[in-house]
């Protein structure tokens, strides 16, 4: 089975539970040739209407850093409008490093809700991207630390296992799994793709009807294969699937590009001013590219005192504005620990809502998870498209919105593994 060249209804709907991650999907598919639009919240008819055609449509949600009642409602929204597309694919499109907990952004709980809108009894969950350095091997995951750094079990990676909120203390993602209520969680291990009997293993698995299959992956070839084994299944009738932007990269491999390109409202693209960075993420990549940066004002935030004291934050905003009347401006908070990370987030991308209202720049940067998420919704926009890659899993974008002010800016969301130490320079010149 092969995608239509012309269909009338996407092929794919994927939610992505943190926005950064949201990104990289949506550049998965527009490399590929297809028609890709990620919107900032369910889509109105009249959003779709102005999309034209689309292969592929992304909802960015922020279910990662959420308890599972609070992103319950999300979640049955976005599958909702993904069933009154047609869609054949829902993707939970969750982290490739998969760091998440029964109490936050768990990923069994997603899937609980999720698959009330699909019919397929078959729930496929891809372990690794081996393009970002993540790589599952007999359900074990691994990854690099940093682009290019060195490979380590996920529950001793110096960033992942050390994480804030959800600390990856098992690389076992059958047991992570099921701690967060997939009870019953069957693996095809990687030697099935080369030895020729994965689609065997995988019936014989479905025999038992597990909650849940794990496919290894240890490298690029591995997804043709897997993705030649869920469009066979397919159909009996509409899936879902979990794991990172390997799940597109999965379907691409053995799906046709459509014919038609994609046509997107017209957006005014803003050439030659000012950057403007929001750093947001504590993880030691992207403090060694802050501290690399070059070109750029930077701004430090004392983030307890963002959270409190209104004339600072006013004074933030004023220097910001004064900067980047001069050029390029990044603005860096400090640490914060527990319940004040998703505050200062909060905080942040108020601040930089306020910025952008008054200050004309060419190129927005925002470099955090939770923060990434948290400045979309300060921003009155609705979708973003892809327009090149960047880095990795940090592309560049396109901001889409009723507000001419805002419509047609470049926006990059980076999570806090992603990129080379120079990427703040590459940002400016790139």
């Amino acid at each position: 089975m092969s995608a239509s060249a012309c269909v009338s209804r996407p092929r794919v709907g994927w939610y992505g539970d943190d926005l950064t991650g949201a990104t990289d999907t949506l550049a998965t598919w527009a490399e590929r040739g297809h028609r890709a639009l990620l919107f900032l919240r369910p889509p109105t008819s009249s959003q779709l209407a102005a999309a034209g055609p689309l292969d592929a449509v992304g909802i960015a949600g922020a279910a990662r850093s959420m308890p599972p009642d609070a992103a319950a409602a999300e979640l049955d929204a976005a599958g909702r409008a993904f069933a009154a597309l047609g869609v054949d694919v829902v993707h939970y499109k969750c982290c490739s490093t998969f760091d998440s907990a029964p109490d936050i952004g768990s990923i069994g709980a997603a899937v609980a809700v999720l698959r009330r809108h699909v019919a397929n009894p078959l729930v496929p969950i891809l372990g690794g991207q081996p393009n970002l350095g993540r790589y599952c091997l007999f359900g074990n995951l691994f990854a690099a630390a940093g682009a290019g750094g060195a490979v380590h079990r996920i529950d001793r990676h110096p960033t992942m296992s050390k994480h804030p909120v959800t600390p990856m203390a098992e690389a076992d993602l059958r047991r992570h799994l099921i701690a967060q209520g997939l009870e019953r969680v069957a693996l095809i291990d990687y030697r099935a793709y080369a030895e020729g009997d994965a689609e065997t293993r995988l019936d014989a698995n479905l025999a038992a009807a597990p909650h849940a299959v794990l496919f290894d992956v240890a490298q690029e070839s591995d997804l043709a294969v897997i993705g030649r084994l869920l469009t066979d299944h397919l159909v009996a009738g509409p899936m879902l699937a979990v794991g990172p932007s390997s799940v597109a990269r999965a379907l691409a491999a053995v799906w046709d590009e459509p014919a038609a390109p994609l046509v997107l409202p017209h957006a005014r693209p803003r050439t030659g001013g000012p950057v403007l960075a929001l750093v947001g993420s504590l993880s030691p990549v992207t403090r060694a590219q802050v501290a690399a940066a070059r070109g750029y004002q930077i701004i430090a935030i004392e983030s307890a005192r963002l959270l409190v004291d209104a004339a600072y934050q006013h004074g933030l905003g004023r220097a910001a504005i004064a900067g980047l009347a001069q050029g390029h401006v990044m603005l860096v908070t400090n640490e914060a620990q527990g319940a004040a990370m998703a505050r200062v987030a909060q905080a942040t991308a108020a601040l930089l809502g306020a910025v952008l209202g008054e200050a004309d720049v060419s190129r927005i940067v925002v470099a955090g998870g939770d923060t990434s998420s948290h400045a979309a919704a300060a921003l009155d926009a609705w979708g973003l498209s892809y327009r090149a890659p960047m880095v990795p899993g940090a592309p560049l974008c396109r901001l889409h919105s009723d507000d001419p002010h805002l419509d047609g800016r470049d926006i990059i969301l980076k999570g806090g593994q992603m990129g080379p130490v120079t990427f703040f320079a590459d940002v400016i010149t790139g």
